[in-house]
């Protein structure tokens, strides 16, 4: 068996081409564990952010970044159960998830619909999930809200209105090309989408009228933040997950950090009485503790894209490899990706 593997680092911060690829240890799995052989891997923003220094936590470097793969066991500890050698899975991570081989704990994995190829599969977990999340959990979305997904022709956006129409919810929303926007009205089934790289907030508020928005979900800030705020309707939640206007650009540019931070509204308790609303934040990879919440969770996303009602959303596979890491990360930076970017094994030396 393996005593390493191959992983893509990040040794320093930087643009995408700051990615290095080397042999690193390979642990033995201890008595809970399992390790898999990747089959493919997940991008996510985080990802990027990670990259270019503006992720909060993260291990020492050189690290490999990928919070979510698709897998095949190769060996399993002498007390895992349900899981033997040859079956797939899907597991989230903290980080390390770009590698030919990873280590994790059994609790860590999931079964996938045996429909799905590992590509679509590993599309499913962190964009499904922090999707639901943000609109069943935080938000404790009902059937009829009206629901505002900014981003929604991204990886969580495309999974998030897929979610809400699924649910019986209005749902409207907002992508940067005529591309995104028509596959999220025609594809998705949302009722509208409205041009991102403007503003706007007049063209929603024209559609739905004054603060009639009942849940928007912002993985964006600054601006964008204080725009949904005002949208909302009484008893309306703004549910945060992102930061993505502090990192517009392939590198770390602190000013326009320090920008986006400073643009993001702050609320005061008091603020949020007289209007009735609701502010949330979601991390789901600090979630750990509710995998009790989170795998059940899963478990319905995946009978849902068995049945075809769910769809995860591919955009390209880029090769398991440093210059498909590079190739990879540029793509996701020029906004370029309609649902998901993922990186896969099978096209290592195509």
């Amino acid at each position: 068996m393996p005593t390493t593997t191959t992983a893509i680092l990040i040794e320093r911060h930087g643009p995408p081409d700051v990615f290095v690829e080397r042999e690193v240890p390979l642990p033995d799995p201890g008595h809970g564990d399992v390790h898999l052989r990747v089959l493919a891997v997940g991008v996510n923003f985080g990802d990027l952010a990670m990259r270019a220094g503006l992720y909060g936590t993260v291990p020492p470097r050189p690290y490999s970044p990928g919070f979510e793969i698709a897998g095949e066991v190769v060996r399993a500890g002498n007390e895992v159960k349900g899981w033997k050698v040859g079956d797939r899975a899907v597991a989230l991570l903290r980080f390390g998830g770009y590698a030919r081989d990873v280590v994790v704990g059994a609790n860590q994995l999931a079964p996938y619909p045996p429909s799905l190829t590992p590509e679509q599969a590993v599309a499913v977990p962190v964009a499904f999930l922090t999707a639901w999340v943000c609109l069943f959990e935080a938000a404790r979305a009902r059937a009829g809200e009206m629901v505002l997904v900014l981003g929604a022709g991204g990886g969580v956006g495309t999974a998030a209105v897929q979610l809400a129409v699924n649910r019986g919810l209005r749902v409207i929303g907002t992508a940067g090309t005529s591309q995104k926007r028509a596959f999220v009205t025609d594809d998705l089934g949302a009722e509208a989408c409205f041009d991102s790289r403007g503003d706007w907030a007049p063209a929603v508020e024209q559609h739905v009228g004054p603060r009639n928005i009942d849940i928007a979900l912002d993985p964006i800030g600054g601006k964008a933040t204080a725009a949904c705020r005002r949208l909302l309707a009484p008893l309306g939640r703004l549910v945060f997950y992102g930061l993505s206007e502090a990192m517009p650009g392939r590198r770390k540019n602190l000013l326009r950090a320090a920008l986006a931070w400073l643009r993001t509204p702050r609320f005061h308790p008091y603020s949020l009485i007289m209007p009735n609303v609701g502010i949330f934040g979601v991390h789901l990879l600090h979630l750990e503790s509710k995998n009790q919440l989170l795998l059940p969770a899963l478990a319905e996303i995946n009978e849902g894209v068995a049945s075809g009602a769910l769809r995860p959303v591919v955009d390209r596979a880029f090769p398991l490899t440093r210059a498909g890491a590079v190739e990879a990360h540029r793509y996701i930076h020029e906004r370029r990706n309609l649902g998901k970017v993922v990186l896969t094994a099978s096209n290592v030396g195509a």
